[in-house]
């Protein structure tokens, strides 16, 4: 017989001691854990229901709040629409604090001068009206016509009734819903004035926070593609306003020359307007050409021929020259954008469609063709 010599060195492997359930159960304080669920057809319709339901109870959620993420995203906008402003102030040596104050206060000037302007017009023309209402009825009740047809059909007693009974009290619950109406916006007013403020502060924590949630390898691009989109919708916001400033002003200027009642106000209301694209400057004129009406109708003729002559200059010289800089964007999709924004968000949407408009046009160009010339 041939016996065979281990090498030396050689460790002889000792036979493992099998564990006993007594051991496991020891060692797991919650006992060991079951075979696994079958995946039947039982378990599988269960999972796709519950994720049904999850996505129903989403949908639900942003629906119900769809106000305060509109919200969210105005403030934003606008501090990121302010940052230039900012970074201006800072490149002349103020610190960050000091120059978000400076801007944030000329926001609330602004504000303060439109209410000024705009709310003593309305209060004095509704005074007005109700001290005129006595006249107006006492008017009507001496014209023959009125007394005639009084005489045949009671239209007064009629008219006293209708007025007492049914157009008080629908007044009365009307200027209630109005006033709510007036503190809902002041509130919304106050609430995206101190959300701007708080992105304004914090915008360059929120972009370095975003940055992190990308690979490491992809951060330094993705950090220029973001800084040249943070520019462009600066720059969209800054040209807006300044053109939506040039129109105020040109206007105001018209309408103080003109004779026109109110021209501060009518400015004022022409420059919110022409903030939103496309038909903002066309609602403004037509207000403004509807209040001069009214006062007198050379008047009115003097503005609807204003108006037709300063949109054809503010569309083909002052809009392309502020423009050019801040959004890269042909006109084509500049008007598709701001209908999807305006069917899908009204104002606010087409407000936003621009200047998303030309970040995706961005990232298509820097992003997506790059990749599909590779392939």
């Amino acid at each position: 017989m041939s016996t065979e010599v281990e090498p030396a060195g050689a460790k002889q492997e000792e036979p493992q001691e099998e564990s006993s359930p007594r051991e496991d159960a020891a060692a797991q304080p919650y006992g060991l854990p079951g075979k696994p669920l079958a995946r039947g057809p039982f378990l599988f319709g269960l999972v796709g229901g519950l994720g049904v339901l999850t996505a129903i109870a989403i949908a639900q959620m942003v629906v119900k709040s769809l106000s305060t993420i509109i919200l969210v995203v105005v403030a934003m906008f606008l501090a990121v629409g302010l940052n230039p402003a900012v970074e201006a102030l800072q490149r002349r040596g103020l610190a960050r604090r000091g120059a978000i104050s400076i801007v944030f206060a000329g926001v609330i000037v602004a504000f303060v001068l439109f209410g000024l302007a705009v709310v003593p017009p309305v209060g004095q023309q509704l005074s007005e009206f109700v001290a005129a209402v006595p006249g107006y009825l006492e008017a009507l009740s001496n014209h023959p016509t009125v007394r005639e047809l009084d005489a045949n059909y009671q239209i007064i007693p009629k008219l006293t009734t209708f007025v007492t009974g049914t157009l008080g009290p629908s007044l009365a619950s009307g200027i209630m819903g109005a006033g709510l109406v007036v503190l809902d916006g002041v509130f919304t007013t106050v609430t995206l004035l101190v959300l701007m403020l708080y992105f304004l502060g914090s915008l360059h924590t929120i972009k370095d926070y975003l940055l992190k949630l990308v690979p490491a390898t992809r951060r330094t691009r993705t950090s220029a593609i973001s800084e040249q989109i943070l520019t462009g919708i600066g720059g969209y916001v800054a040209g807006n306003v300044l053109i939506s400033v040039i129109a105020g002003v040109l206007t105001w200027i018209f309408l103080s020359v003109a004779g026109v009642r109110y021209a501060l106000a009518l400015a004022l209301v022409v420059a919110l307007t022409d903030l939103i694209p496309l038909v903002g400057a066309t609602i403004g004129a037509v207000l403004v050409t509807s209040v001069a009406l009214l006062q007198s109708v050379p008047a009115g003729i003097a503005c609807a021929i204003f108006f037709l002559i300063y949109q054809q200059v503010e569309n083909y010289l002052i809009y392309p020259r502020v423009m050019k800089r801040s959004v890269d964007v042909t006109p084509a999709v500049t008007v598709i954008a701001a209908l999807f924004g305006g069917a899908l968000l009204g104002i606010v949407g087409a407000l936003l469609a621009i200047p998303v408009a030309a970040a995706i046009a961005l990232i298509i160009r820097e992003v997506v063709i790059p990749r599909q010339s590779r392939a």
